[in-house]
């Protein structure tokens, strides 16, 4: 089993929002590996678990690999919470997690893979170290680009992403799915390798 968690926060105020672009590659995962089709399907379907929302299913084209979509409802601050809980039913190592997030240091439409790291300031991340006592786990970032000049970072990801914006990202989470997908199955390297190139 691999673990996938997409951070943001719960409600339709925080849909949309640049801090809740983990939920969204979830959604397109989702639909991926035919669990749900079209937005808002996930979280219809989807179990309350784990202080979240969660489907399980089976990777395309990974030999088999069963792999759990979590949207954590703890809010961004708790994430830890809702990633522990499932890590600890199916027994879980970190590195059978992927954690995908939102990235102020990276420009809109592009992603980065890491093995692991520091939580870069993010509040999710530091939640999730600190209940998982170590920051060795993969993560999955998309850019969502820096805030503009006095606007503060708390405010700019809770914001909408503008026209322009959109359409640099919404290819970017297909990659992420891609990604994911191809971490389920061949692992953190092979993803790093193989989607990282467009990053740098």
């Amino acid at each position: 089993m691999k673990l996938i968690v997409g951070l943001g926060n719960p409600g339709r105020e925080y849909a949309g929002t640049r801090h809740n672009i983990g939920f969204e590659v979830i959604d397109r995962l989702a639909e991926r590996i035919g669990l749900a089709f079209g937005p808002g399907e996930f979280d219809r379907a989807a179990r309350t678990k784990f202080d979240g929302l969660a489907m399980d299913g089976t990777v395309p084209g990974a030999g088999g690999e069963k792999v759990l979509l979590l949207k954590p409802t703890t809010y961004m601050n708790l994430s830890g919470r809702s990633v522990q809980a499932a890590m600890a039913f199916y027994q879980l190592s970190p590195k059978d997690v992927m954690v995908v997030l939102d990235d102020l240091a990276l420009p809109c439409g592009k992603i980065r893979l890491r093995a692991g790291g520091s939580s870069g300031g993010h509040n999710g991340l530091k939640d999730i170290e600190r209940a998982l006592a170590t920051s060795d786990y993969p993560r999955l970032r998309l850019g969502v680009d820096a805030p503009p000049p006095r606007v503060a970072g708390r405010d700019y990801v809770l914001g909408r992403f503008s026209e322009a914006q959109r359409q640099a990202v919404s290819p970017a989470i297909d990659r992420a799915a891609d990604a994911a997908i191809v971490w389920a199955g061949s692992g953190i390297q092979t993803a790093m390798n193989r989607f990282n190139a467009d990053a740098e």
